[in-house]
């Protein structure tokens, strides 16, 4: 069975000019860019089948984003091209105290709609992944959001979810994000937070009370990304952290999305049925592989260069 991941593609970028504000920076270098766009393209680097839903626009960088998707092995069948709208551009450069000069340029992405998600026919997908910041923000998006999330569960599909949050996008409306948020940990039957992410949407003070929180108001399966520290683990009622391996950082940069990419990879065969039924141990293992593809992803620089060095002989 196949995945499907949906939310936004974009075009990253990125000004090359350390130190520089996007005012003044004068060299940019482009990327291909998104959540879900580097989920499923991480999926598809260690073998699985997945396709991508999202809209870009119908001109040469929706083109280019369209390609990169077809090069590393993701079905582009719901990849759909707006002629009224152009691709989304996310433009950022980091500054010398360690801010980032942020601005979205926002397009196609947000145009995906009900109509163009309910064309799709979940009886031949096991797994749907939501991983899309953009999916809260207004717009027909918000709205195939949820009316693919619908779907996915009357399907009986496995539904994925990562948040995403992005302060720059939800500056002024960060809770209308973690309300948003909570609908999706209720009904999901996965989740991954960074420890940023667990503490904001718990509103708790550390990561073991968010944990806690977590276990008490949700019936899914998540992980807490920690960095070099390793994954915490929630399943059943436990918590325990799975540590990660030891690398020589380049880019952290996708890190997150390999991991999840990798855990989804490790589910694809599975009926929901049988999943419920994976052990504890089942899940460290999982996990722990996950841990490996985003360690691995941190050696590259840029997300999509590092996931053509992912295979699944990481797993062994």
């Amino acid at each position: 069975m196949k995945i499907l991941c949906i939310g936004e593609a974009l075009i990253d970028m990125i000004c090359t000019d350390k130190g520089s504000s996007l005012s003044q920076g004068e060299h940019f270098l482009k990327k291909p860019g998104g959540a879900p766009t580097n989920v499923a393209a991480a999926i598809a680097a260690l073998g699985g089948e997945v396709d991508l839903s999202a809209k870009v626009g119908a001109d040469p960088f929706g083109d280019h984003l369209i390609q990169v998707m077809k090069e590393f092995g993701v079905s582009t069948n719901h990849m759909l091209q707006d002629a009224n709208s152009f691709t989304t551009f996310a433009f950022v450069s980091l500054m010398h105290n360690g801010e980032r000069d942020f601005y979205f340029n926002r397009g196609a992405d947000g145009q995906l709609s009900e109509d163009d998600v309910e064309k799709i026919d979940l009886a031949d997908y096991s797994i749907v992944h939501f991983g899309s910041a953009t999916g809260f923000l207004q717009g027909p998006l918000h709205m195939a959001y949820l009316n693919l999330l619908s779907r996915s569960l009357q399907q009986g599909c496995f539904v994925s979810f990562d948040p995403n949050y992005r302060h720059l996008l939800f500056r002024d409306n960060t809770e209308s994000f973690i309300l948003q948020s909570w609908h999706f940990l209720r009904h999901c039957h996965f989740f991954k937070v960074s420890d940023e992410e667990a503490i904001m949407l718990s509103r708790k003070q550390t990561v073991e009370e968010s944990a806690a929180y977590f276990l008490e108001n949700t019936t899914a399966v998540f992980a807490i990304t920690l960095g070099k520290d390793g994954t915490m683990l929630g399943i059943r009622n436990q918590t325990v952290i799975i540590p990660s391996i030891a690398v020589q950082p380049v880019d952290t940069t996708g890190a997150g999305d390999a991991f999840t990419g990798a855990v989804l990879y490790q589910l694809r065969n599975y009926s929901l049925q049988q999943i419920n039924m994976l052990t504890a141990d089942d899940w460290k293992t999982i996990i722990s592989n996950a841990n490996k593809a985003g360690a691995r992803t941190c050696e590259y620089l840029g997300a999509m260069e590092a996931f053509k060095h992912l295979s699944n002989d990481i797993f062994n």
